[in-house]
């Protein structure tokens, strides 16, 4: 896993990322000791736990909007970053501020039981919440689910499982009921455990199998139905599914119907068909990934009636790129490669052997070539990589940026 932090990081943030080519270490011992010594952290606060390939993370932008709309006190968690770290701490949809988070951080290394960076980064995480006196946390799945550090979550509100598709399957399995198996782990003896209507049979059949072995009770989320009258706030036919979960959570939450309506329409969330205009013209930022994601995103496209003229692609070489560059090539105009920071990308020379394309240097490169090709109002779709995305959204804002990790 590269990190490559730059010098403007501060020092906890430096120490922090010299933790994260270490990679992802699977297992909950270490995170569970880690809890204890501050004082069994994970019973600190009441939370939701969303597992999922894709959509988790809309999921959760979807839930916490509506719990700030019923004016609950809010803390999320979710990975990775677009931009800053800091973007991976929020309370009340607000990223920590510095002082903050260089105070949980800080707390958070100096646990006596050695940690990963994902593992340190999710003690800051349920500090930070502790610090905050959240009336709910919001908990996304890193990788996973059954050894996810993140499961050291004994009895939330509620869990849920969004979607199951092939990815990360070094880490879970070859099969969807395989990798449904492991994340449905997410599910807790006597808690909820809200099931996504994406979730394809033989993924929902081991999904029900591991819940009832842990004896967690069922929710079948296709049951939900979107409140008439309201549009959500994050576009795709794809996020209606995701939103059914959100509902799901809310209401075992005991949100009120007047609060997960003005959710739904208000949720947000960066990097996931993302329109942004500026001087740089117009662009659309997708972070599709896999092959259901960008299934997703080429779907919306053709119902939003939106024709990209040019798309800036890049992926990490242990994705299957093929597939999902196979799926945007026929729809997005011409291509422009460039090779995504946070680990090991698919090199340009590999893309553009499957479909010919201009190779870019860099993202800035990437952006400007782009915007020569497609003209001063051709619309430009970034996509491919969620790190790619985040890149270019620094970019095209203006923002500051913290080094990528692919954790």
């Amino acid at each position: 896993m590269n990190a490559e932090p730059s010098e403007r990081l501060p020092p906890v943030l430096r120490r922090l990322y010299a933790l994260a080519p270490g990679g992802m270490k699977p297992g909950l011992t270490a995170m569970a000791e880690a809890c204890r010594e501050h004082g069994d952290l994970h019973r600190t606060f009441p939370a939701i736990h969303v597992a999922g390939t894709n959509g988790k993370g809309s999921t959760c932008a979807m839930l916490e909007a509506m719990a700030r709309s019923a004016g609950l006190r809010v803390g999320m968690t979710t990975s990775p970053h677009l931009a800053r770290f800091a973007e991976r701490i929020r309370i009340d949809g607000v990223p920590l501020a510095d002082d903050a988070l260089a105070s949980v951080l800080e707390r958070a290394l100096a646990t006596r039981v050695p940690l990963t960076f994902f593992e340190a980064a999710m003690i800051a995480a349920f500090l930070a919440f502790r610090d905050a006196k959240v009336d709910l946390a919001i908990v996304e799945v890193g990788l996973g689910g059954r050894l996810d550090a993140t499961n050291v979550l004994e009895a939330p509100i509620a869990s849920a499982l969004v979607s199951v598709g092939l990815d990360h399957c070094a880490f879970l399995g070859n099969t969807l009921e395989a990798i449904a198996a492991d994340k449905a782990h997410v599910a807790k003896p006597g808690c909820p455990f809200v099931l996504g209507p994406a979730l394809a049979p033989e993924a929902r059949e081991a999904a029900v199998r591991i819940a009832n072995d842990r004896r967690a009770r069922i929710v079948d989320a296709a049951h939900e139905v979107v409140p008439d009258g309201v549009t959500l706030g994050l576009r795709g036919a794809h996020q209606l599914q995701n939103a059914q979960v959100a509902i799901a959570l809310a209401k075992e939450a005991g949100l009120s119907p007047h609060a997960i309506a003005s959710g739904l329409q208000s949720a947000s969330w960066p990097g996931r068909f993302e329109r942004i205009t500026s001087n740089a013209g117009r662009f659309l930022l997708d972070g599709a990934h896999n092959e259901d994601g960008m299934r997703a995103l080429v779907q919306t496209l053709r119902d939003e009636d939106v024709t990209p003229v040019v798309t800036v692609f890049g992926a990490m070489a242990d994705k299957a790129w093929e597939r999902t560059l196979a799926l945007v090539a026929p729809v997005g105009g011409t291509l422009v490669y460039v090779e995504p920071k946070g680990r090991a990308p698919a090199s340009t020379n590999d893309l553009a052997a499957r479909f010919a394309g201009h190779a870019a240097r860099s993202i800035d490169d990437a952006l400007a070539r782009a915007r020569d090709l497609a003209g001063p109002s051709g619309l430009v779709l970034v996509t491919g990589s969620l790190y790619l995305v985040g890149e270019a959204r620094a970019v095209l804002l203006g923002l500051p940026r913290d080094p990528p990790v692919a954790l």
